[in-house]
Formats: C-alpha cells, structure tokens, sequence
C-alpha cells in the first residue's frame, strides 16, 4: 500500500514528509525543498504540509534538525560502543563531513541563512548539545568538546561548499580538510587527556 493510500497518524505524515524533503535535498538542492514538491512526492495535499510545518521555512527548519538528530545520533553510537581512548576520530570525522556535502545540510543551512532564516543552524546546534550532554562530561571533557565540535562542523560546512575547488586549486587530495580535521581533533584530545591525567578511558 502506498504512502497515498495509507492512512498516517499525524508522526507517521511528519516523517514522511521528512524523509521525502531530504531525498528531494539531495537530489535537487536546497531550493527545491517545498511544501509542494513535498506533498506530491508522499501523495498529500499542500494543506496536509502546511499543517506539519506552517510554512516552507518551518520545513526546511524541520529538515535540519531532521538531518542533525539522524547524524548524531549515529555518531552517540559510536562513541558509547567504544571507550574514548578507542574512538575512531576519523570515522565520526567522515560521518560529519558527509553529512553537510552529500547527506545536504551544509547546502540547506546555507540556502536558509541566504533566504532570511537566521536561526538556520539552531537545530543543528540543539542537536549537537543533546549529544554531548547525554555523554555527561565534566566540565572541562565538555568545553573541549564543544571546541571541537565547533572546529568541526565549521570545516565540514566549509568543505561542502568551497572544499572541491579549492583542494583541486591547491594541488591537494578531495579528503584533505577532512585528514585536517582529524589530525587537530586527535591531537586536542591527547593534549588534554596529558594535561587532566592519564588518557582518555582512563
């Protein structure tokens, strides 16, 4: 049965249409992200979507935080299946990074701060401190964190918007910033676990 067929409760419509809206992200860009082209594509009406979402910057707002809780989430994942210690830096580095260049959101939060909606990266943002709030860090654990998260989502954004041109200008590898961006995380948290005592896991 189809998704037009099918009667949805008002979470079930929610994230279809959710889920609609990111394949339409990826496959067409941020402007083509619509009410309208969201309901024909899960067959509903416009008023069905305007009902969700109350305007097309209230979906788009809602796609952001759509895509930042799906890639959070799987990086909490990630880092709870390992001890810090153990973490792979580069794996959580690539899940951010594809996030923002093929998974759309450096494009959506772009396009949403170009359009008028200044508080395109909030949900971002909400997502991230959920994130690291849920690991309860101490005090310090959770200001390192918050840097580098900041340094990370800042080169993530960046590359997906300017990282192809200016790698193939500068005679470098496609996955340089992302190397980049590893290396200074890994090396921020062996700094501070040498400085807090011990390493991390410890």
């Amino acid at each position: 049965m189809s998704i037009a067929k099918k009667r949805l409760s008002p979470e079930e419509s929610r994230s279809a249409s959710l889920e609609a809206a990111r394949q339409i992200l990826i496959e067409m860009g941020p402007q083509a992200v619509t009410l309208k082209a969201v309901a024909a594509r899960i067959g509903r009406t416009h008023a069905n979507l305007l009902h969700h979402f109350g305007s097309a910057a209230g979906l788009q707002k809602a796609l952001a935080a759509y895509l930042a809780d799906t890639v959070c989430d799987t990086i909490g994942q990630k880092m709870a299946a390992s001890p810090p210690g153990d973490r792979n830096v580069r794996e959580i580095v690539d899940l951010a990074f594809d996030a923002f260049d093929s998974g759309g959101a450096g494009a959506l939060a772009t396009w949403m701060a170009a359009t008028g909606n200044d508080d395109a990266l909030d949900p971002i943002i909400d997502a991230i401190h959920r994130l690291i709030d849920g690991m309860t860090p101490d005090a310090h654990e959770k200001r390192l964190m918050h840097e580098d998260t900041l340094a990370l989502v800042l080169m993530a954004m960046g590359d997906s918007q300017l990282g192809g041109p200016m790698a193939e200008a500068l005679g470098l590898p496609r996955d340089t910033a992302r190397a980049l961006a590893t290396e200074l995380i890994t090396g921020r948290i062996t700094a501070f676990w040498a400085e807090h005592g011990g390493k991390a896991g410890e």
